[in-house]
């Protein structure tokens, strides 16, 4: 089945350096055939010629805004064109763990999970040392995200919520992807895409499946939390969800936002930033 990893990204040159790294040997007992690297709005982001083969789009878009949703579609259409039979996207900040590539294609292949929305356990990593992160240590590392399933090696749990989908780690076969639609290009900046994504997959009648080979490790960064940065992002792509499928998402969020005093109901069952 041939194979092809899609990143997007802005920023976050030394993360994409050690992702490039993982995916391009070492302890990696199967590579994807291509790399698609969508960089939106940097110029700056490095390439190189190592394998598995990559492919670099550039995406011009607002940096304040970024277009998250056409990147991951033009990085697929990418992926497609030169002839992918599975689409593995992974964030520009996931080491994928050695048995990445291998676990999403065995899963795309296997019987109860072909067709299906593939997502894999992630693991967030304390900060490195002066040396970066080691490759070799990932394993001892381990410890996926508590709030998604994490089934152990050789096992896959089926019948996932799509509300627990994430844009991080997932993997899907070409037609998969053209029967869900890609991404709606209509959300731009932070929040809201990915679940909308899964919402979309659930209603195209495609199961989602948590598979414990494909395992990934995101590189520490600092955040914000909540987000203010991106409150007016996640104020109006929370209404277009809403309006669509009926609930906000990001509530977590949402509410941390009114407990600061900076957004409050509008009587009408969504948001305003007040503030």
């Amino acid at each position: 089945m041939r194979t092809a990893v899609i990143t997007i990204a802005h920023g976050r040159h030394d993360h994409w350096r050690m992702q490039r790294t993982a995916l391009s040997g070492g302890t990696h007992a199967s590579l994807a055939d291509r790399h698609v690297l969508v960089a939106i709005s940097d110029p700056g982001l490095p390439v190189d010629e190592h394998a598995p083969q990559l492919r670099t789009m550039r995406l011009e878009g607002d940096p304040a805004r970024l277009p998250l949703a056409r990147a991951r579609n033009l990085g697929a259409a990418a992926a497609i064109e030169d002839g992918a039979e599975l689409l593995i996207f992974l964030d520009v900040d996931c080491i994928p763990g050695a048995g990445l590539v291998a676990g999403y294609r065995n899963a795309a292949l296997a019987a109860n999970s072909r067709g299906h929305l593939l997502c894999g356990p992630v693991t967030y990593l304390e900060p490195s040392g002066p040396e970066g992160y080691d490759l070799a240590d990932l394993p001892a590392l381990d410890a996926p995200h508590p709030a998604r399933p994490a089934p152990g090696h050789g096992q896959t749990v089926t019948g996932g919520s799509h509300e627990l989908f994430w844009s991080l780690s997932f993997a899907l076969e070409t037609s998969t992807w053209e029967r869900i639609g890609g991404f709606d290009e209509g959300y731009a900046g932070y929040g809201g895409e990915d679940t909308d994504f899964g919402q979309r997959a659930r209603t195209a009648g495609v199961d989602l499946v948590w598979v414990g080979d494909a395992r990934a490790y995101h590189q520490h960064h600092p955040v914000q939390d909540p987000p203010i940065q991106h409150l007016d992002d996640i104020l109006r792509n929370g209404a277009r969800f809403a309006e669509r499928w009926g609930w906000w998402p990001m509530r977590g969020w949402i509410d941390a936002f009114i407990d600061l005093g900076w957004v409050d109901t509008d009587g009408s069952g969504g948001y305003v930033r007040v503030r």
